[in-house]
């Protein structure tokens, strides 16, 4: 029988299933995690693109226990949006899953002051 099992303790390769069924999900959407102590894998392209990854959001939602969405100040996605999930197994964080987050990119204000000028521009018809 095949299963999926995350612990504290899982490397990379327990990881890799999980992290590539997400990315695939989510349209292909890059996907990192890992687990409490061990570092784990970045998945991109439909495909793990490193075993041995970690990154400050990823280690922040495993020790705080929460989600945390920004922008990372460093590592693979250095200023790009981020959200980060832990996984908790009997009410402890074991590990962590993260994704870009593509509506943290979009800038809301920016898109209806472009949408006010154009209107203004075109008029109502």
């Amino acid at each position: 029988m095949h299963r999926v099992c995350v612990s504290q303790d899982s490397p990379a390769d327990d990881l890799a299933a999980v992290a590539l069924c997400i990315h695939r999900l989510f349209g292909g959407l890059p996907v990192t995690a890992r687990s409490k102590n061990k570092p784990g894998v970045r998945v991109e392209d439909d495909k793990v693109a490193s075993k041995s990854y970690t990154g400050p959001f990823l280690e922040r939602a495993i020790a705080e226990d929460r989600l945390i969405q920004g922008r990372p100040p460093s590592g693979a996605y250095h200023g790009i949006p981020v959200v980060v999930a832990p996984l908790e197994v009997g009410g402890v964080a074991v590990a962590a899953i993260g994704v870009v987050d593509v509506t943290g990119s979009l800038d809301l204000k920016a898109l209806m002051d472009q949408y006010a000028s154009l209107q203004k521009q075109v008029g109502d018809y």
